[in-house]
């Protein structure tokens, strides 16, 4: 098994790229929790045990992390030396921008919720084409530093798409 340390593509053995089988990754992360099982070193001791109860913990943070697409694209931007900086780094292209403030005015415009499933399939589209773009910059032009801003554009994406969703919940009551 590799050590703690290791990343997580390390950890499940696979390729460090974006692009990931997501049926690969769920058999290599029962087969890691299978071997890290802290009742296969019951007879060990508690220490082995405890050890093992790390494992399984580290195998489940990296399995969340690689297995969400937004995860993994911030996971790689910081393995490369471009950290995502959500926080401090909000500077979005204009033409992003503007059809954000568009799908905004809808959302805040929309009374039905035939409205808020239009806008919530424009978003999801929206998103799909942000995935897209960062499969690109990372796993062809290996550009992270764009791959991060298209990281920065998708969790924005995805925040909006969860109010539209608690939109529909409140419409739908």
């Amino acid at each position: 098994m590799p050590s703690l340390q290791s990343n997580d593509f390390e950890l499940f053995d696979l390729p460090v790229q974006f692009a990931q089988d997501p049926a690969a990754l769920d058999a290599r992360w029962k087969e890691l929790q299978r071997e890290a099982h802290p009742d296969r070193f019951a007879a060990q001791g508690a220490a082995a045990q405890r050890v093992a109860l790390q494992w399984s913990v580290r195998i489940n943070e990296a399995y969340q992390r690689l297995r969400n697409p937004l995860k993994r694209a911030s996971y790689l931007c910081e393995l490369h030396g471009a950290p995502i900086n959500a926080e401090t780094n909000t500077a979005m292209p204009a033409d992003f921008l503007m059809r954000q403030m568009e799908l905004r005015e809808a959302l805040d415009d929309a009374e039905t919720i035939e409205d808020l499933d239009e806008i919530a399939s424009r978003s999801a589209s929206n998103g799909r084409e942000q995935l897209s773009k960062i499969e690109q910059m990372i796993d062809v032009k290996k550009d992270f530093q764009a791959a991060a801003q298209q990281v920065r554009s998708l969790m924005f994406i995805e925040r909006f798409a969860s109010e539209v969703d608690a939109r529909i919940d409140q419409l739908g009551q």
